[in-house]
């Protein structure tokens, strides 16, 4: 555990959603690919990314259809 916090305060990158990007008409396909479970979402709205649980896997950027998840 505490190398994954010493890993969490160096890294610089995080994870973003774009809702220019994603269409917000479907549940995010995303969220069930997240070790974590840092993505949330309420309805069809774009889903949100919990960067205090979000560990940079980038496992959602890769499987967002729409490109709309992406490390920053």
């Amino acid at each position: 555990m505490l190398i994954l916090l010493i890993l969490k305060e160096g890294n610089q990158m995080k994870i973003n959603v774009s809702k220019m990007k994603c269409p917000q008409n479907h549940k995010c396909p995303a969220i069930r690919v997240c070790p974590v479970g840092a993505i949330k979402q309420e309805g069809y709205i774009a889903p949100v990314i919990d960067l205090d649980k979000c560990i940079v896997c980038k496992k959602c950027v890769m499987y967002c259809p729409m490109g709309a998840i992406e490390a920053v």
